[in-house]
């Protein structure tokens, strides 16, 4: 297949069977089920991190919180993160497109149990050895009482650890399925149950370690509601689940094969977040919980650009490889990359032009200080810069698993975190004496003007170079995912994905100047309004400025939105 032909067509998928294949229309629509998933679930995660930030502000309880919640999440990835999407699926969907569903369940059962056990044994394992983990590896700058508190919060949070691997296999099963809603609606559960423990369990230990401990009962709360929302959908698939830890079972060791390399890459890149705990644990109070809700406000954003997308799009990619529909593979893959540029660029731009508004409108009640905003506007600017790689990597890393190649996109991460981290060690002396007063724009001419940037102190602002650091590893990542997926297709459309990535940038850039010239003319108002009238006034300049540069994705999305609302 050429590059002329064009990647938003239904042409007819190749193969002997289209069970479990989308077209890319139908990929859209799917997408589209979960983009608006994902952003119910953004919106409850933004409404949760605003009550958590009214209840406490960018303090040491929430950087002992933030911390403690990294080990349960690290643990999480080693024991399923890697079967959740690269390891399972396409096993299960291999047999699902052979009408196996007895064998299909057995896969399931088998790893479903396996999952429970490890998580088991290694979340009792960082209770018994929390004090260490605490005061020798997440904070190794933090007094003693604020390694008590983090190791207290890390054995409260564990369970966690088991309840979230067995429900992220649920979602596999329900992806692999092609039933997308209670999955993607499952992140949200656990939002709800974090923003109760901000609103009702924290208020009820206010008088333990400040209410802390409120926010660890809610997350263990938010797990089991992950869970509890899937399984009605899980019950009417109809499936036979039988435990069993029978590594024998047909399908079982090509999974956990699969999932090793997976789960290697996973971990590396875990290490990123635990260099940033032992980083900041010496920089300013507060600067981790910064750092965190600038990177959940990201999250939030790519969940809605890349995510859905690439969730969406995975398990048709898997089916098509299984067929050897390889012209089929690179279309839909192509389309993909194509619509997650196209909205990652100009997100890009209003996220770094309007990063202080955001924060502001967002955290900025309660115990939340001025200076809290400033400090976490500086992290999601930086961060910010790094949107369309971290939504690319999203799809093309989705796209190696398709393939049943899951070594390539681990080798590729080792390579991006020792540059992240190599990134970080440089830059947090470069930014570190850096205070923004109006997002990342400033940080050229600072750089210029600092004469030796040497000498600069890693200050109230070194953690901005954190999040540099890890946009930066991010980008280079998914250029070189991009060129390694190239050479094993013949191309991928390059010419015009790479044709729709340029205009939309001079459009996002465009867009841009208007909305920061209307933010500085603004500045007097409330922050409400100049993140409402910047973002309405950025959105309508973006699509114009597509149009005229005949960008088919501009005029794409509107018909599809307006189709889906007149139904």
């Amino acid at each position: 297949m050429t590059d002329q032909v064009p990647v938003d067509t239904d042409a007819a998928i190749t193969g002997t069977s289209t069970r479990n294949i989308l077209s890319v229309t139908g990929i859209m629509r799917a997408a589209g089920i979960v983009m608006v998933s994902f952003v119910l679930t953004g919106v409850l995660g933004i409404v949760r991190q605003a009550a958590i930030g009214a209840q406490f502000g960018a303090g040491g309880a929430l950087d002992a919180f933030f911390a403690a919640n990294r080990v349960s999440e690290t643990l999480f990835t080693l024991v399923s993160g890697g079967a959740l999407g690269s390891a399972f699926i396409p096993v299960f969907s291999r047999y699902l497109s052979r009408d196996d569903t007895a064998g299909a369940w057995r896969v399931a059962s088998a790893v479903v149990s396996l999952v429970f056990v490890a998580g088991t044994i290694l979340a009792l394992g960082a209770a018994i050895f929390a004090d260490p983990i605490a005061s020798h590896l997440l904070l190794p700058g933090a007094d003693p009482a604020q390694q008590a508190l983090t190791a207290g919060l890390m054995r409260v949070m564990l369970a966690t650890v088991v309840i979230f691997g067995v429900s992220g296999l649920g979602m596999a099963i329900l992806n692999a399925h092609q039933r997308f809603l209670a999955a993607a609606l499952a992140p949200g559960m656990y939002n709800v149950g974090l923003l109760i423990g901000a609103l009702v369990f924290v208020p009820l230990t206010r008088s333990y370690y400040g209410g802390v401990f409120g926010l660890a009962f809610g997350a263990l709360l938010g797990a089991a509601l992950h869970l509890v929302i899937q399984l009605p959908s899980l019950l009417r698939l109809g499936g036979s689940f039988q435990p069993s830890l029978d590594l024998t079972t047909p399908g079982v060791r090509e999974v956990l094969v699969l999932m090793g390399p997976r789960v290697l890459g996973l971990g590396v890149v875990q290490i990123n977040f635990w260099v940033n705990a032992a980083l900041t644990s010496g920089m300013r109070e507060g600067s981790l919980t910064a750092l965190t809700l600038a990177f959940s406000l990201l999250f939030t954003v790519l969940g809605v650009l890349g995510q859905s997308v690439g969730t969406a799009v995975f398990p048709t990619l898997a089916a098509l490889n299984a067929q050897g529909a390889t012209d089929d593979f690179r279309r839909i893959l192509a389309g993909a990359m194509r619509g997650v540029l196209f909205m990652a660029l100009p997100a890009t731009v209003g996220l770094i032009v309007l990063s202080s508004p955001i924060v502001a409108v967002i955290y900025g009640h309660g115990k939340w200080t001025a200076n809290d905003t400033t400090a976490t506007a500086w992290a999601l600017s930086f961060y910010a810069v790094g949107l369309a790689g971290f939504a690319l990597q999203e799809v093309l890393a989705r796209a190696f698993y398709a393939l049943r190649d899951t070594w390539t996109p681990v080798v590729i991460g080792v390579v991006g975190v020792i540059l992240n981290i190599v990134l970080s060690l440089l830059l947090i002396r470069v930014i570190g004496g850096v205070q923004p007063t109006f997002g990342a724009i400033h940080v050229f001419s600072v750089a210029i003007s600092s004469g030796s940037l040497w000498t600069i102190p890693v200050g109230q602002g070194a953690f901005g170079g954190l999040a540099l650091a890890n946009a930066l590893a991010t980008i280079l990542e998914s250029a070189a995912l991009w060129l390694l997926m190239r050479r094993r297709l013949g191309n991928l459309m390059d010419r015009q994905v790479l044709s729709l990535a340029a205009r939309s940038a001079v459009s996002a850039i465009g867009m841009g100047v208007v909305v920061f010239g209307l933010a500085r003319a603004l500045d007097s108002l409330p922050p409400l309004f100049i993140l409402a009238i910047g973002a309405l006034a950025g959105a309508a300049i973006y699509e114009l400025l597509a149009i005229l540069l005949r960008v088919e994705e501009a005029r794409s999305v509107p018909r599809t939105i307006l189709r889906r609302v007149r139904r």
